[in-house]
């Protein structure tokens, strides 16, 4: 038993086919769960007999559906806490994860330290510019590659409205393969140096390497972005305990060179979720604060078009995690692949994808051209009355 429980809300056809597909329904409950349109449904990751026998002499709740392995139960967001609090002697994992699903879902607002201020993300959906000091980035080819012209770039962010700089010394697009962290080192330090000498909006370091973001940090990042999700080097978390550096986590599967290779899941947003919770765990274990913590499902890292577009469509189901949501759309191959456009012709894309995120929960998006995410943003925050 994990420390969540998938709670699924506002259900209707759409919602029905995707959040149930991953147990034996038949037409005849689809039907009737379609009209009967409860407000909350939870699935339970046991059938146990005992379980079984609880929910059945607890009036208010129904057991929808059950196999050999999971339950559904249905109810209101009062009477599921109810029996999150009924179970709580009997079966404690079950009432916890179902307490903390519950009250996650309702999470709007966050706060994280950063040095020795409070960050606020809640509200305003927070923009994050991305600077590519690489010679081989997907996006431009290598165009931030020389210093200068990365410090001039960033500047440029900042003047545009980013309320994070994220800076990567290595590319992640698929198939590149990773260089040396003294290599990575020379390329983003002096970046984050001249940036953060002039500002205090936040600095990312875009590393999973931990001598890469230790020095990131002593030359002025504040945030650590892994696109690992603690999974290449897990000793990373331990950089981000010791200074109390929020840390941003995300899913992908298997390393750059291999990730679009296998795209199978057994259940896309169950598997990373699943996925995201263990990288949370593995974080906490090691020290770092559970409030420091932000996840990203990884659009582009292990997924194909369809199932791109499966997390964006689906993105608020991760809200059971509690943690706030990045989300990096930004001239991915799947906007071209939709498009039929080549990286430097998808910015109407990415400002499509990245206003369906926000709409259904992302908290971030990182973005390339920030100047027209900034007014694209700008309104769709405006039709939320944030």
């Amino acid at each position: 038993m994990g420390s969540y429980i998938r709670i699924f809300s506002n259900p209707n056809k759409d919602f029905l086919e995707h959040g149930l597909k991953e147990i034996e329904i038949n037409k005849e409950l689809y039907k009737r769960l379609l009209k009967d349109k409860i407000p909350l449904y939870a699935l339970i990751p046991t059938s146990s007999k005992a379980l079984v026998e609880f929910f059945n002499a607890y009036q208010k709740i129904e057991i929808v559906y059950k196999n050999k392995k999971k339950l559904l139960i249905s109810g209101t967001y009062k009477e599921l806490t109810e029996i999150a609090n009924s179970v709580a002697i009997t079966f404690p994992e079950i009432s916890k994860a179902l307490k903390n699903s519950l009250n996650n879902i309702e999470k709007k607002d966050f706060r994280l330290k950063l040095k020795d201020r409070i960050w606020r993300i809640g509200g305003k959906t927070l923009i994050m510019g991305v600077i590519n000091v690489t010679p081989d980035s997907f996006s431009d080819g290598g165009k931030f590659y020389e210093k200068e012209k990365a410090i001039s770039h960033g500047f440029k962010l900042l003047e545009e409205g980013a309320d994070i700089i994220d800076i990567g010394g290595e590319s992640a697009r698929p198939g590149s393969h990773p260089i040396s962290y003294e290599e990575e080192i020379r390329r983003v330090i002096p970046v984050i140096e001249a940036l953060a000498d002039k500002t205090d909006i936040p600095i990312s370091i875009d590393t999973y390497k931990p001598k890469v973001a230790l020095a990131a940090i002593k030359a002025g990042a504040t945030i650590i972005n892994d696109i690992s999700g603690l999974t290449f080097e897990p000793s990373l978390a331990d950089v981000a305990a010791k200074y109390n550096t929020p840390l941003i986590l995300m899913h992908t599967k298997g390393r750059p060179d291999v990730m679009q290779k296998d795209l199978h899941y057994d259940s896309l947003i169950g598997d990373i979720i699943d996925y995201l919770s263990n990288s949370i765990d593995r974080a906490t274990a090691k020290g770092v604060d559970p409030q420091q913590i932000i996840i990203d499902p990884g659009i582009g890292f292990g997924k194909s078009v369809e199932q791109n577009l499966e997390l964006i469509k689906y993105l608020s189901e991760f809200k059971v995690l509690g943690k706030p949501i990045l989300i990096g759309t930004s001239r991915k191959s799947f906007i071209g692949k939709i498009l039929d456009l080549d990286v430097d012709q998808r910015e109407e894309g990415t400002l499509t994808t990245i206003s369906a995120s926000i709409l259904n929960g992302a908290n971030i998006v990182r973005v390339h051209n920030v100047k027209i995410a900034q007014r694209a943003v700008k309104m769709i925050d405006a039709i939320k009355g944030v």
